[in-house]
């Protein structure tokens, strides 16, 4: 048989990780090896073995135990440390001192909410910037509308187990060194439920669900960034013993712009002009997330001045407050003249009389 794998090497944290860290990294590696998401032939065994170490490590109590007694204290089919057969410490105290594990075995039968799913979408630069919504198809289990999630034809087909009596598990001896000692376990014939049903649902075949693609709206706000994550509620996996559904969980990651790059709230652009109009000033209609709007650029400027155009950048996730625009001058120097071009050109390097910026170095440099 082979030997499980230590449950922090498997989450890729140490021993020392807060119930912070392991909650993010259980959240970064179940995205990663869900099957919705990751279609590897060996994605669902490593999503199984990622939720089998967040069930223990992300549990106070049975984290406390896992360092303590490692894979044994969970180990059914016996293992180091003593306690073989047991399924986990609650069931050492119920078997050996009359009942301590009882409140363990109840909660078995009660509803569990189903697991969170994960998934990333990618959105246009501009519809992070003024949201949007996108509509994907998803695989849900829904309760039959039939029976009601009951499973049965009707009310009438069911009936209490005659196996547990309804009370989902039945009582065992077993005889050990210290003496026969009752205990506990999951009644086979109705599955911890406590009910059978002589008549199943024509609809759903006894599940109680139905699975069907549904289209869901994913409402993406204004002003959202790469890695930031939207709650679906209610669009998991669905629960068990008629507990609630998940969540859906949906990462955004947000394509770059040609132009326009994001930090933050504000919004950077490079504006390329001409030698004549950096020399002489001119005013140029500068595009903005939102639209055009008219900049001033003074006679004089220089390359790589940086202007601020305030309120035309992204407004805030959080308040009604916009980030600001930063334009970035890029000076194009023509590569190639005509003849009254150069002309020009040298007409006015004879009339100035002015030491030129070379000049200027060089004497500095000395």
């Amino acid at each position: 048989m082979a030997q499980k794998r230590d449950y922090y090497e498997i989450l890729e944290i140490s021993k020392s990780a807060s119930d912070a860290d392991i909650k993010k990294a259980y959240r970064k590696l179940a995205k990663k090896y869900h099957p919705d998401v990751n279609k590897d032939t060996d994605a669902e065994s490593k999503f199984k073995e990622v939720q089998e170490a967040y069930d223990v490590l992300g549990n106070a109590q049975k984290r406390s135990q896992y360092d303590q007694f490692g894979h044994a204290a969970f180990d059914q089919n016996g293992g180091a440390g003593g306690f073989g057969g047991f399924g986990s410490m609650d069931d050492i105290f119920s078997q050996f001192f009359g009942g301590f594990g009882g409140g363990s075995r109840q909660s078995q039968n009660q509803p569990r909410r189903g697991r969170d799913r994960f998934m990333t979408m990618k959105i246009d630069f501009m519809e992070a910037i003024f949201g949007t919504v996108k509509t994907i198809k998803l695989n849900v289990d829904e309760e039959c509308h039939a029976c009601h999630g009951s499973g049965a034809h009707s009310s009438r087909d069911i009936q209490t187990c005659t196996t547990c009596h309804g009370s989902g598990h039945v009582k065992t001896q077993q005889r050990t060194p210290f003496g026969v000692f009752e205990s506990s376990a999951t009644c086979s014939t109705c599955q911890g439920t406590g009910k059978t049903i002589s008549k199943y649902c024509e609809v759903c075949h006894g599940k109680g669900y139905n699975s069907k693609v549904v289209d869901v709206e994913i409402k993406i706000p204004e002003g959202i960034t790469s890695g930031q994550q939207l709650r679906v509620n209610g669009k998991g996996e669905r629960g068990d013993k008629g507990g609630p559904h998940g969540d859906l969980y949906v990462e955004i990651n947000v394509m770059p712009h040609a132009y326009f790059k994001r930090s933050g709230n504000d919004i950077h652009i490079e504006i390329p002009i001409s030698v004549v109009d950096a020399t002489l000033g001119t005013a140029i209609d500068v595009p903005t997330v939102s639209g055009d709007v008219s900049l001033n650029i003074p006679a004089g400027t220089q390359p790589n001045t940086k202007f601020r155009m305030r309120g035309k950048g992204v407004k805030d996730l959080r308040s009604s407050r916009y980030g600001d625009q930063y334009v970035e001058i890029k000076i194009e120097i023509p590569k190639k003249l005509n003849k009254s071009e150069k002309d020009l050109y040298e007409s006015l390097r004879k009339q100035d009389k002015s030491e030129s910026p070379f000049q200027r170095f060089k004497k500095a440099f000395k």
